[in-house]
């Protein structure tokens, strides 16, 4: 399979250009996003792989594993590609397979950022999202700690990740927020007014289970059109995410090569106009 050509960007801060499929390193775990993956050997060539075909973001969070995404990032490459921009996250604490507690206390966030800092071994992570917003913590105090990491050149950007309007206008009194993380689908739209936000205000929206668990698959008008266009429902809603706004970047992840490679033939699909509007009118969101 020869290089995708992946001619849409998108510049987070107005400094970091990225190509807007990216890659969600999510699923190189093992099972529940916990522990070794099945096939350490396989999930190395994915991220290789990744790369080989154009990818330079790729999304990742200390949770996962917890650690193990982070430490195979950093043994599939001996000198990062110039252009790779790695995203990853902190906020969450994990005590086993499936199982996530928000912690997004200033202490437990300098110990998941110098984690993740040791881990993928970098000066400086280029773009460093909170991955929730915790409930028991003043959410002030966790937007200090990171304005404080970024004055100290710990993190070069900070994104957020499941948050409203509102909450992305507070932490913009603390520092410039470069994207924002919400689950979001052709079929789950529950963040639209937010989407619309980051649009109007050049932040990057990225929507994470993209697909929504596979679910994708099920329904009806995704299989037809997939059928039309002799594809598949998951690089039909793929498509459909990358040309509903210009500032959404995908992070479709995977722990298999073949299944990769799939994923990145969704930009040489075209759909029409009709098609467009039948998947613009689908959402349990609405």
């Amino acid at each position: 399979m020869s290089k995708i050509n992946l001619k849409k960007t998108f510049s987070l801060g107005d400094d970091l250009t990225i190509n807007r499929i990216g890659f969600g390193a999510m699923r190189i775990t093992g099972k529940g996003i916990w522990g070794q993956p099945e096939n350490k050997t396989e999930a190395i060539k994915v991220l290789r792989r990744a790369i080989e075909l154009g990818v330079n973001f790729i999304d990742t969070a200390d949770s996962y594993g917890p650690n193990v995404s982070e430490e195979l990032i950093a043994e599939a490459f001996d000198f990062y590609p110039n252009d790779l921009v790695i995203g990853t996250k902190g906020g969450f604490l994990r005590t086993g397979p499936n199982q996530w507690a928000i912690d997004a206390s200033p202490t437990h966030l300098e110990d998941a950022l110098n984690g993740s800092l040791r881990r993928l071994k970098l000066y400086s992570i280029d773009l460093y999202q909170l991955h929730r917003i915790d409930s028991n913590v003043p959410a002030e105090l966790s937007f200090g700690f990171l304005k404080k990491a970024q004055e100290q050149g710990k993190i070069k950007h900070i994104g957020l990740s499941e948050v409203s309007v509102d909450e992305i206008k507070l932490a913009q009194q603390f520092f410039n927020v470069v994207s924002v993380q919400n689950k979001y689908s052709v079929d789950y739209r529950n963040w639209e007014s937010v989407l619309e936000y980051c649009n109007q205000n050049h932040i990057a929206f990225i929507p994470w289970n993209p697909i929504n668990a596979g679910n994708v698959s099920k329904l009806d008008l995704l299989n037809k059109i997939a059928i039309k266009y002799n594809t598949t429902a998951h690089q039909i809603a793929l498509y459909w995410l990358l040309n509903h706004s210009n500032n959404i970047l995908l992070i479709p992840g995977t722990s298999s090569v073949k299944h990769l490679e799939e994923n990145m033939k969704f930009d040489l699909i075209r759909l029409s106009e009709e098609d467009i509007k039948l998947l613009n009118a689908l959402s349990d969101g609405k």
